[in-house]
């Protein structure tokens, strides 16, 4: 009878996250293919010291809040499943491992969202500065000079502004830009200033506000979309803490004694490990997934 509990909660663990669990991860995930453009990732170099300068970085303090909850519920869950120090200790300890992965997640995410904002006030202040000057490049020099933009896009603006005087042309240095930040609200601007500048720019005034209204839209799209899927974070770290509950109902229903002597049999043994196991690589994947697709993908 307890084995065959046992196995049934190993079963519903595998049925969620290979069903409706996995159902709902897939759906999410392509919910933000279709609003994000795909963007380069990005290297650990650039996330760490641009989080490192806008203070998104963990304080030490920090960490060691992380350590104690995930390290502390790692030991109280992995206890709870064995009854034995030394197995909560090693799983301690493998939770403690994760910690820096998960700040640098994190990181990515918050690095992603800062790079969404610049490029949001990047498209939008080149079409403002467009119906002053008339002239791209000018607009470029404008929204460089205003103080607006940081680093890394201010670097590759000032960059797309060298190669354009260089070359006497806009083509080059727009796609330069555009293979640094391929979003659709960048490169359907850019090929509108292309059109402008080979056509003249006669007119360009409603193309110019309809692409404002477009950027508008699309930017309004990434913001709901990041509170819906914040939402469905907050769920699906939920549902993965219910799943790791439901041995313990076990425990409630069959009696602690009859529970442990089920753990004296290795087999026993391996089904926990692996329905924990199961349990902590799909929350994984969500957190990956949470923190890579924000504001850029």
């Amino acid at each position: 009878m307890e084995l065959i509990a046992l196995l049934a909660i190993a079963l519903v663990v595998i049925l969620f996250w290979t069903g409706n669990g996995a159902k709902t991860y897939k759906e999410a995930a392509n919910k933000a293919s279709e609003v994000y453009e795909k963007y380069a990732p990005y290297t650990f170099k650039q996330v760490t010291q641009k989080t490192k300068e806008l203070g998104f970085q963990y304080t030490k303090r920090q960490y060691l809040v992380q350590i104690i909850l995930i390290g502390g519920g790692a030991g109280v869950v992995s206890y709870l499943y064995f009854y034995s120090l030394l197995r909560a200790g090693i799983y301690v300890v493998i939770a403690i491992l994760f910690i820096p992965y998960l700040a640098y997640k994190r990181s990515q995410r918050l690095y992603s969202e800062y790079i969404f904002e610049q490029i949001q006030i990047y498209t939008t202040n080149v079409i403002m500065e467009f119906n002053t000057t008339q002239s791209f490049v000018k607009s470029l020099e404008g929204v460089r000079d205003s103080g607006i933009l940081e680093d890394p896009v201010l670097h590759d603006l000032r960059v797309m502004i060298d190669m354009s005087y260089k070359n006497g042309t806009i083509d080059e240095s727009i796609e330069y830009f555009n293979s640094k930040y391929p979003f659709y609200m960048v490169k359907n601007m850019h090929q509108l200033f292309l059109q402008i500048t080979k056509e003249g720019a006669r007119d360009s005034g409603e193309s110019l506000e309809n692409m404002a209204m477009d950027i508008d839209t699309l930017v309004e799209g990434v913001y709901r979309d990041q509170m819906d899927r914040k939402t469905f974070y907050k769920k699906f770290l939920t549902f993965g803490a219910v799943l790791f509950m439901l041995v313990l109902v076990m425990q409630l229903l069959l009696g602690k004694e009859s529970y442990v002597a089920l753990l004296d049999q290795l087999y026993v043994r391996i089904i926990l490990h692996m329905i924990i196991a199961a349990n902590i690589f799909h929350l994984i994947k969500g957190i990956k997934f949470y923190n890579e697709d924000v504001g850029v993908e």
